[in-house]
Protein backbone atom coordinates (compact mmCIF):
# COMPACT_ATOMS: atom_id res chain seq x y z
CA UNK A 1 0.00 0.00 0.00
CA UNK A 2 1.32 3.49 -0.45
CA UNK A 3 1.19 4.58 2.43
CA UNK A 4 3.04 8.35 1.42
CA UNK A 5 -0.86 9.30 0.03
CA UNK A 6 -2.26 8.80 3.55
CA UNK A 7 -2.56 10.84 6.44
CA UNK A 8 -1.84 10.35 9.55
CA UNK A 9 -2.43 12.62 13.02
CA UNK A 10 -3.49 12.19 16.16
CA UNK A 11 -6.43 12.80 18.06
CA UNK A 12 -6.26 13.60 21.53
CA UNK A 13 -3.96 11.49 24.00
CA UNK A 14 -5.75 7.87 23.18
CA UNK A 15 -6.68 8.20 19.10
CA UNK A 16 -5.15 8.35 15.77
CA UNK A 17 -6.72 9.00 12.77
CA UNK A 18 -5.41 7.67 9.23
CA UNK A 19 -7.49 9.40 6.48
CA UNK A 20 -7.93 8.83 2.50
CA UNK A 21 -9.14 10.91 -0.61
CA UNK A 22 -12.04 12.28 0.36
CA UNK A 23 -14.21 10.05 -2.08
CA UNK A 24 -17.28 7.64 -2.00
CA UNK A 25 -16.18 5.46 -3.53
CA UNK A 26 -16.13 1.30 -3.21
CA UNK A 27 -12.24 0.55 -4.20
CA UNK A 28 -10.87 2.85 -1.62
CA UNK A 29 -13.35 1.29 0.88
CA UNK A 30 -11.84 -2.25 0.33
CA UNK A 31 -8.67 -0.51 1.00
CA UNK A 32 -10.19 0.94 3.94
CA UNK A 33 -11.39 -2.04 5.08
CA UNK A 34 -8.94 -4.40 4.67
CA UNK A 35 -6.74 -2.50 6.61
CA UNK A 36 -8.68 -2.50 9.67
CA UNK A 37 -8.68 -5.73 9.53
CA UNK A 38 -4.90 -5.83 9.31
CA UNK A 39 -4.83 -3.23 12.48
CA UNK A 40 -7.24 -5.53 14.15
CA UNK A 41 -5.43 -9.12 13.51
CA UNK A 42 -1.95 -7.40 14.34
CA UNK A 43 -2.77 -5.57 17.69
CA UNK A 44 -5.23 -8.17 18.96
CA UNK A 45 -3.15 -8.37 22.16
CA UNK A 46 -3.74 -4.30 22.40
CA UNK A 47 -7.69 -5.15 21.99
CA UNK A 48 -7.86 -1.60 20.32
CA UNK A 49 -11.45 -0.75 18.66
CA UNK A 50 -10.78 0.45 14.95
CA UNK A 51 -13.95 2.46 12.96
CA UNK A 52 -14.26 2.91 9.10
CA UNK A 53 -15.96 5.71 7.66
CA UNK A 54 -16.27 6.59 4.23
CA UNK A 55 -12.45 7.50 3.85
CA UNK A 56 -10.88 7.20 7.50
CA UNK A 57 -9.97 4.73 9.88
CA UNK A 58 -10.23 5.67 13.51
CA UNK A 59 -7.63 3.60 16.07
CA UNK A 60 -9.20 4.37 19.57
CA UNK A 61 -6.33 2.83 21.53
CA UNK A 62 -8.26 2.72 25.34
CA UNK A 63 -5.21 4.00 26.82
CA UNK A 64 -3.24 7.10 26.18
CA UNK A 65 -0.54 6.72 23.75
CA UNK A 66 3.53 7.36 25.07
CA UNK A 67 5.15 8.02 21.68
CA UNK A 68 2.51 9.09 19.47
CA UNK A 69 5.74 9.33 16.01
CA UNK A 70 6.46 6.30 16.79
CA UNK A 71 3.17 4.81 16.85
CA UNK A 72 2.60 6.05 13.67
CA UNK A 73 5.42 5.04 12.43
CA UNK A 74 4.94 1.68 13.39
CA UNK A 75 0.73 2.09 11.52
CA UNK A 76 2.94 3.33 8.29
CA UNK A 77 5.47 0.22 8.24
CA UNK A 78 2.75 -2.67 8.89
CA UNK A 79 0.48 -0.99 6.40
CA UNK A 80 3.40 -0.42 3.71
CA UNK A 81 4.14 -4.22 4.26
CA UNK A 82 0.51 -5.32 3.37
CA UNK A 83 -0.47 -7.29 0.52
CA UNK A 84 -3.97 -5.93 -0.31
CA UNK A 85 -6.62 -8.21 -1.92
CA UNK A 86 -7.71 -6.76 -5.55
CA UNK A 87 -11.21 -7.27 -4.51
CA UNK A 88 -12.91 -8.40 -1.57
CA UNK A 89 -15.81 -10.84 -1.31
CA UNK A 90 -18.98 -9.30 -0.45
CA UNK A 91 -22.20 -10.39 1.47
CA UNK A 92 -25.31 -9.72 -0.35
CA UNK A 93 -28.48 -9.15 0.72
CA UNK A 94 -32.33 -7.77 -0.19
CA UNK A 95 -34.47 -5.41 2.20
CA UNK A 96 -37.83 -4.85 1.54
CA UNK A 97 -39.35 -1.46 1.21
CA UNK A 98 -42.94 0.05 1.19
CA UNK A 99 -42.70 3.08 -0.91
CA UNK A 100 -46.51 3.97 -0.40
CA UNK A 101 -47.73 7.44 0.02
CA UNK A 102 -47.93 7.20 4.27
CA UNK A 103 -43.90 5.97 4.31
CA UNK A 104 -42.67 8.39 1.42
CA UNK A 105 -43.58 11.76 2.79
CA UNK A 106 -41.20 13.50 0.50
CA UNK A 107 -41.40 11.12 -2.47
CA UNK A 108 -43.67 13.45 -4.44
CA UNK A 109 -41.79 17.05 -3.80
CA UNK A 110 -38.13 15.04 -5.31
CA UNK A 111 -40.16 13.63 -8.48
CA UNK A 112 -41.36 16.84 -9.40
CA UNK A 113 -37.67 18.21 -8.87
CA UNK A 114 -36.55 15.58 -11.10
CA UNK A 115 -39.66 14.82 -13.16
CA UNK A 116 -40.23 11.39 -12.44
CA UNK A 117 -43.47 9.54 -11.88
CA UNK A 118 -43.34 7.47 -8.35
CA UNK A 119 -42.98 4.41 -10.35
CA UNK A 120 -39.64 5.84 -12.32
CA UNK A 121 -38.69 6.65 -8.90
CA UNK A 122 -39.52 3.15 -7.23
CA UNK A 123 -37.49 1.94 -10.60
CA UNK A 124 -34.59 3.38 -10.17
CA UNK A 125 -34.21 2.88 -6.25
CA UNK A 126 -34.66 -0.77 -6.37
CA UNK A 127 -32.32 -1.38 -9.21
CA UNK A 128 -29.18 -0.58 -7.91
CA UNK A 129 -26.54 -2.56 -5.81
CA UNK A 130 -25.90 -0.33 -2.67
CA UNK A 131 -22.48 -0.88 -1.09
CA UNK A 132 -22.49 -0.46 3.02
CA UNK A 133 -19.46 1.78 3.56
CA UNK A 134 -20.49 2.79 7.19
CA UNK A 135 -22.82 2.23 10.22
CA UNK A 136 -23.63 5.17 12.52
CA UNK A 137 -24.29 8.22 13.37
CA UNK A 138 -27.50 6.16 14.93
CA UNK A 139 -26.62 2.83 16.21
CA UNK A 140 -27.61 0.57 12.98
CA UNK A 141 -27.48 3.24 10.48
CA UNK A 142 -26.74 2.04 7.04
CA UNK A 143 -25.03 4.20 4.86
CA UNK A 144 -25.72 3.19 1.37
CA UNK A 145 -23.15 4.22 -1.38
CA UNK A 146 -24.67 4.04 -5.08
CA UNK A 147 -27.62 5.97 -5.57
CA UNK A 148 -28.68 6.51 -9.21
CA UNK A 149 -27.16 10.20 -10.50
CA UNK A 150 -31.08 10.51 -11.24
CA UNK A 151 -31.81 10.45 -7.69
CA UNK A 152 -29.51 12.12 -6.10
CA UNK A 153 -30.55 15.76 -4.13
CA UNK A 154 -29.63 17.44 -0.85
CA UNK A 155 -31.23 16.71 2.12
CA UNK A 156 -33.76 18.45 3.85
CA UNK A 157 -32.60 21.78 5.03
CA UNK A 158 -34.73 21.62 8.11
CA UNK A 159 -34.84 18.34 9.42
CA UNK A 160 -37.63 16.38 10.97
CA UNK A 161 -37.97 16.13 15.08
CA UNK A 162 -38.95 12.75 14.29
CA UNK A 163 -38.31 10.11 11.77
CA UNK A 164 -40.39 6.99 12.07
CA UNK A 165 -38.17 3.50 12.41
CA UNK A 166 -37.40 1.66 9.11
CA UNK A 167 -37.92 5.11 7.51
CA UNK A 168 -35.64 4.95 4.10
CA UNK A 169 -34.46 8.28 2.80
CA UNK A 170 -32.48 10.33 0.20
CA UNK A 171 -29.27 12.67 0.56
CA UNK A 172 -26.80 13.89 -1.72
CA UNK A 173 -25.29 9.92 -3.04
CA UNK A 174 -26.67 8.08 -0.47
CA UNK A 175 -29.45 6.03 0.52
CA UNK A 176 -29.95 5.08 4.77
CA UNK A 177 -31.80 3.62 6.57
CA UNK A 178 -33.23 4.89 10.30
CA UNK A 179 -32.93 2.13 12.42
CA UNK A 180 -35.00 3.83 15.53
CA UNK A 181 -37.21 6.71 15.67
CA UNK A 182 -35.00 9.76 15.60
CA UNK A 183 -34.61 13.27 14.49
CA UNK A 184 -33.58 13.20 10.72
CA UNK A 185 -32.97 15.64 7.61
CA UNK A 186 -33.03 13.05 4.70
CA UNK A 187 -35.46 13.08 1.88
CA UNK A 188 -38.13 10.14 3.02
CA UNK A 189 -38.90 7.87 0.02
CA UNK A 190 -40.20 4.37 2.11
CA UNK A 191 -40.01 2.18 4.86
CA UNK A 192 -38.30 -0.95 5.85
CA UNK A 193 -39.71 -3.29 8.44
CA UNK A 194 -36.63 -5.26 8.87
CA UNK A 195 -34.76 -4.27 12.05
CA UNK A 196 -31.38 -3.15 11.72
CA UNK A 197 -30.16 -3.09 15.23
CA UNK A 198 -30.41 -5.36 18.24
CA UNK A 199 -28.17 -4.97 20.98
CA UNK A 200 -29.02 -8.07 22.71
CA UNK A 201 -26.86 -9.73 20.45
CA UNK A 202 -23.27 -9.91 19.86
CA UNK A 203 -22.89 -8.78 16.13
CA UNK A 204 -25.47 -5.40 16.51
CA UNK A 205 -26.33 -5.10 13.40
CA UNK A 206 -26.87 -7.73 11.02
CA UNK A 207 -24.50 -6.16 7.95
CA UNK A 208 -21.16 -5.42 7.91
CA UNK A 209 -19.50 -2.38 6.32
CA UNK A 210 -18.60 -3.77 2.63
CA UNK A 211 -22.04 -5.93 2.41
CA UNK A 212 -24.16 -5.39 -0.78
CA UNK A 213 -28.12 -4.58 -0.36
CA UNK A 214 -30.73 -4.28 -2.81
CA UNK A 215 -34.22 -2.88 -1.84
CA UNK A 216 -37.17 -5.09 -3.05
CA UNK A 217 -40.88 -3.22 -3.53
CA UNK A 218 -43.13 -4.50 -1.47
CA UNK A 219 -47.21 -3.47 -0.92
CA UNK A 220 -48.61 -2.73 2.77
CA UNK A 221 -49.75 -5.64 3.17
CA UNK A 222 -46.56 -7.71 2.66
CA UNK A 223 -45.17 -4.54 4.69
CA UNK A 224 -47.36 -5.49 7.64
CA UNK A 225 -47.09 -9.48 7.40
CA UNK A 226 -43.24 -9.02 7.39
CA UNK A 227 -43.33 -6.51 10.67
CA UNK A 228 -45.38 -9.35 11.92
CA UNK A 229 -42.80 -12.09 11.39
CA UNK A 230 -40.13 -9.84 12.88
CA UNK A 231 -41.36 -9.14 15.95
CA UNK A 232 -41.95 -13.18 16.28
CA UNK A 233 -38.15 -13.22 15.50
CA UNK A 234 -39.18 -15.95 12.79
CA UNK A 235 -37.90 -13.29 9.74
CA UNK A 236 -34.80 -13.88 7.80
CA UNK A 237 -33.19 -11.64 5.95
CA UNK A 238 -32.77 -12.96 2.21
CA UNK A 239 -29.58 -13.16 0.74
CA UNK A 240 -29.10 -11.64 -2.92
CA UNK A 241 -28.94 -14.30 -5.88
CA UNK A 242 -26.33 -13.95 -8.48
Amino acid sequence: MEVEQLTFQTLGKRAILISWEEKIEKNILEEILQSKKIIEENYIELNVEVINTYNSLLINYGFSIENAYGEISVLKELLSNAKLDKKMTANKYVLPVCYEEQFALDMKGVCQKKNLTAEEFISLHTSSVYTLFFIGFLPGFLYLGGLPKTLQIPRKKTPRLNVKKGAVGIGEKQTGIYPQDSAGGWQLIGNCPVSLFDSSQNSSSPFLPGDELKFQSVSRKEHQEILRQVELGSYKIEKLKE
